[in-house]
């Protein structure tokens, strides 16, 4: 393959691979916090918080990590300003202790934060004033979860003052994704390259998925699958290992995820999966690695029509990116992967995302059986036919065309979901 594509997707997947602690959306917001909070020199007599409605929609539902148990768009932000190290960038929350949980909560029960919806076109956007005595500082975050635009203090630009936390550099091209390509990279990468970043993923990955089935933690929906169907179908052990680590994540885990495309649940679903199924298949390190490697780029290949944050589910782009690669494992060839993900997409493509919360796990273990079945439906030559609903003539624009329908058509639906959920509060 050309050598620019080939570090192209080298540097998409150092840049996507990155450690959270926590749902990414009130850790996005606890880093504007802890920026703040660092510009500030002290703690905010005022904190005033708009936010994006897909942000508002991924705070309202979870468990804010090292809060004691609490949610809400305030707490994040305080608890950024109380015990966040702006240095850890999306493990910002990771460190923090009694005394600055007391702090956060003192704090928000004398009403010094308060959240505006934030109405535009940007789908991910946080916007921090924070007050105290003569000074004011803003920090805004957008587009990407440590993405930071904009960083003041009274009116004066800080950015360069802190290089560490400047706006992201220009973004490697994705539009070199495609489903060929990446699988020659997958099959012909020097490991070396990737190593450290896709085992530091299995590890982190694999570690909370192992909690989430150990302990209680939301519905338990990964646990539950284990002892419906105990341990003989790999099909459900995949589905179980992926949603019990989202019992975890969303419901308060302290632990780190390793996540793809700004989404640690993604990053979980891609992740569990292959691991099952290279344990179930006997791949090998060397194979399994491959094989993630192609999986974190078909999940980037998906989301990058789709968005960061929409009304389509993310779990539905990640379990068809671990079935390629489950696939690929099994000796499928490039038309029966180009099968499995016609087949996930045409059959769970819309799966509608209502923000973050307990019932991702559900949502995580029917995508990943789904894209599981499709799997088998490809292996065996049954494949859905172009013409059928969203089905193209081939995969990448079936591709394509789920991206638009994700971004442009579900618009008005995470309106009103959000509406909804803002109504129903």
């Amino acid at each position: 393959m050309e050598q620019k594509i080939y570090d192209t997707y080298t540097d998409i997947l150092h840049r996507e691979l990155i450690v959270a602690m926590g749902c990414t959306e009130p850790i996005a917001i606890a880093y504007a916090g802890a920026l703040a909070r660092k510009l500030l020199c002290c703690l905010p007599e005022r904190v005033e918080l708009g936010c994006s409605g897909n942000i508002i929609k991924n705070v309202k539902g979870v468990t804010v990590p090292n809060s004691g148990g609490m949610r809400g768009i305030e707490i994040a932000a305080l608890l950024g300003m109380t015990g966040g190290d702006a240095g850890r960038c999306l493990a910002v929350l990771e460190r923090v202790n009694d005394a600055q949980r007391a702090q956060a909560k003192a704090l928000l029960e004398q009403g010094v934060c308060h959240t505006s919806l934030l109405e535009g076109e940007e789908n991910l956007d946080i916007v921090l004033h924070a007050f105290a005595k003569d000074d004011e500082v803003v920090v805004e975050i957008k587009g990407t979860h440590t993405n930071v635009v904009r960083l003041e203090k009274n009116g004066v630009n800080e950015l360069k003052e802190m290089p560490q936390q400047t706006a992201q550099q220009a973004q490697p091209n994705k539009s070199l994704l495609n489903v060929k390509d990446i699988l020659c990279y997958g099959e012909t990468v020097d490991l070396e390259q990737i190593r450290s970043v896709l085992e530091r993923q299995m590890e982190c990955n694999d570690a909370i998925a192992k909690a989430g089935l150990s302990h209680e933690y939301g519905a338990c929906v990964g646990s539950t699958l284990h002892e419906m169907y105990g341990s003989e179908m790999p099909e459900m052990r995949a589905a179980a290992a992926a949603a019990a680590g989202s019992d975890a994540r969303m419901n308060g885990c302290p632990m780190p995820v390793v996540i793809n495309s700004g989404s640690g649940n993604q990053g979980l679903t891609i992740t569990l999966p292959v691991l099952i199924y290279a344990s179930h298949l006997k791949a090998g390190r060397e194979k399994t690695l491959r094989a993630l490697a192609i999986a974190n780029l078909m999940s980037v290949h998906q989301k990058r029509y789709i968005g960061s944050l929409s009304a389509y589910c993310g779990a539905t782009s990640a379990a068809c990116a671990s079935a390629v690669a489950i696939c690929w494992m099994m000796g499928g060839t490039y038309e029966q992967i180009c099968g499995v993900i016609t087949n996930t997409l045409a059959t769970i493509g819309g799966m509608l995302c209502d923000g973050a919360k307990s019932s991702c796990a559900s949502k995580i273990a029917t995508a990943v059986y789904a894209a599981l079945l499709s799997v088998r439906l490809s292996l065996e030559g049954r494949c859905f036919e172009p013409g059928e609903g969203l089905v193209a003539s081939n995969v990448e624009t079936t591709i394509r065309d789920i991206g638009y329908v994700a971004r442009e058509g579900m618009r008005k639906a995470d309106v009103e979901i959000l509406k909804l959920m803002l109504e129903n509060h």
